[in-house]
């Protein structure tokens, strides 16, 4: 949700219970003012909160005039002070891929690894476990700061959205904030083909010849929702009187999507422990 319409967004994400106390959003909208001065950002979203066992994790993304520029993620503990995550990476989801459970809330905690390694003894070939705290085991060194960084990561490309028509992308292959978008009709608010993934396309070279002929280039050039796998990963529901539409995410429980009609006015937030709902194709 952007930092600027701040009051107003948590207002229209509140029915899905991701209100924040009056003190944390007195202190977002203060300390979101100083981010986006300090690093000099064109917007600043408010992404959401990671819930952890001993403190959350408050999130922030700086975006420049290019919308699918990478985006700088920040995070706090207070709602005022907030501190710069490096940029993720290949190298660190594969680090990350094996821990499960929730987050402490603390950056600099260290998970503990477990390793099976290969035993040969004599011809029989069997695990044997390895346990122990990075770097005293063998293991590279796993901290919740690198988790943070690759969950979040990890989160952006498979559940942000935005409505279609918001964003456009010009001849020179530049993405923009749409000044002309006035919200998406009623008679598209509760089809998924109107809405997509806040991020490069990835699936739409897939699409056939026929396919992109029937493509605006200035405004479909992101992956829409309609071919997400699994199917049925997404639910959508009218609410406040058909004055609000809600996607919520079942692929990572704790996302929601808002919109309302006819409006300027839509977002998204996070509010969950950062785990993957890994049962859901089973569901389906």
């Amino acid at each position: 949700m952007d930092a600027d319409s701040l009051l107003l967004s948590l207002e229209l994400a509140s029915g899905s219970g991701q209100g924040l106390s009056p003190d944390r959003r007195a202190s977002l909208l203060t300390s979101l003012l100083l981010v986006k001065r300090d690093y000099r950002f064109a917007r600043v979203l408010f992404w959401g909160r990671i819930l952890g066992l001993v403190a959350d994790y408050y999130i922030a993304q700086g975006l420049s005039e290019d919308q699918l520029a990478p985006r700088k993620t920040l995070y706090s503990l207070n709602c005022t002070e907030w501190s710069l995550l490096p940029p993720a990476t290949e190298e660190m989801a594969t680090q990350t891929a094996v821990v499960s459970g929730r987050f402490m809330g603390d950056p600099s905690h260290e998970y503990e690894h477990t390793e099976l390694q290969k035993v040969n003894e004599g011809e029989k070939v069997f695990d044997e476990e390895v346990v122990g705290t990075p770097p005293l085991s063998s293991q590279v060194q796993i901290k919740e700061e690198t988790r943070l960084v690759s969950v979040i990561d990890q989160i952006d490309k498979a559940v942000a959205i935005i409505p279609r028509g918001a964003l456009f992308k010009t001849p020179f292959g530049v993405t923009h904030v749409n000044r002309t978008f006035e919200g998406l009709p009623l008679s598209e608010i509760r089809k998924l083909s109107s809405y997509f993934h806040f991020r490069e396309a990835v699936d739409l070279k897939n699409k056939t010849l026929l396919e992109k002929a029937e493509l605006d280039p200035s405004l479909d050039f992101m992956d829409s929702l309609e071919y997400d796998i699994p199917k049925g990963s997404w639910s959508i529901q009218m609410e406040r009187g058909n004055a609000l539409v809600v996607l919520r995410s079942l692929l990572w429980p704790g996302l929601t999507f808002y919109h309302a009609p006819r409006t300027k006015n839509y977002g998204y937030i996070y509010v969950g422990t950062g785990e993957k709902n890994m049962d859901l194709p089973f569901m389906l």
